[in-house]
């Protein structure tokens, strides 16, 4: 069962799907999941699939359009705000708090590509959290995203960019844009073929938006580094990935720093994307999920 839902986050209105198990009893408690996707996504794409996936296995789960994007509230749209993400995240746990059924001794985060590193600050800073899984991991350092965005020179150019359209939208109240995916566009925040955001099949649907992404988000994007958060991670973790997704030895440099002994690298094939909505990845991921979460339920 699928049930549309709100809350407030920092006095925006959050708008998210709220999925229940198969014959759901409102008179019991059930282990819960909030689920994140890659930046610059809605729920309708691979958190929704997700969390409907997991709430088959017995799961209360949520994906919800963070601040800035989709049928959430926040001004100025499609801004990539690390900081405000988190927060978001946080008071999704809060909401969660005051929903029937929900098991507030069992909450479990899954983060997809990007929300790996906001949800892993979560984790890292909320004791309401169980257990924390990723999936196809995006965690990035100052050296990992000069192979992304032009060596030193064009990280430094995209953090003026994006300082220059924060002053004029406090100036003016206009924000600049650039394409969020383009094949053709090199401005655009993802330049080349990025086949799931570009198939209306996949992930061009209609609630989210190829053409529109904010320049101010470079900044708060480049200048956010979740490696550190490693170490202060407190609860059990998985962390699924192949050679092919994005940053590999990354990931395992993040899980080595995780203190915790209670932790599973779960390696196995596919590319970045296969684990947006593949099949074969994401029947693969939620299964490993399942099984883990379940292991720590107190």
């Amino acid at each position: 069962m699928k049930q549309k839902i709100q809350f407030f986050s920092e006095g925006a209105l959050l708008s998210g799907h709220l999925y229940s198990p198969d014959n759901f009893n409102a008179n019991e408690k059930y282990p819960t999941i909030l689920v994140g996707g890659s930046w610059t996504t809605v729920k309708e794409q691979m958190s929704g699939l997700y969390a409907e996936a997991l709430s088959k296995h017995g799961f209360i789960t949520l994906a919800i359009d963070l601040r800035y994007f989709g049928e959430s509230e926040g001004n100025p749209r499609f801004w990539e705000n690390p900081t405000a993400k988190i927060a978001d995240f946080k008071n999704a746990i809060n909401y969660l708090h005051t929903v029937n059924g929900v098991d507030t001794a069992n909450i479990f985060l899954a983060g997809i590509c990007a929300s790996s590193g906001y949800m892993a600050n979560v984790a890292a800073q909320d004791n309401r959290i169980k257990a924390f899984a990723t999936i196809a991991a995006w965690l990035h350092d100052h050296e990992a995203l000069k192979l992304y965005y032009g060596g030193e020179e064009g990280v430094q150019s995209k953090i003026r960019q994006a300082r220059e359209a924060k002053q004029k939208y406090a100036e003016t109240g206009v924000a600049d844009y650039v394409p969020c995916v383009s094949a053709t566009d090199v401005t655009a925040a993802m330049y080349g073929d990025f086949s799931y955001y570009l198939d209306p099949e996949r992930g061009a649907v209609p609630q989210w938006s190829a053409d529109k992404f904010a320049v101010m988000s470079w900044e708060d994007w480049l200048n956010f580094n979740p490696m550190p958060v490693a170490s202060n991670i407190p609860v059990p973790t998985l962390m699924i990935h192949s050679d092919h997704a994005v940053l590999p030895d990354y990931t395992k440099q993040f899980f080595a720093g995780i203190p915790h002994k209670d932790k599973v690298l779960h390696w196995t094939t596919g590319t970045q994307f296969d684990f947006y909505d593949n099949p074969r990845q994401v029947c693969e991921s939620v299964a490993a999920i399942n099984v883990f979460f379940k292991n720590h339920l107190g």
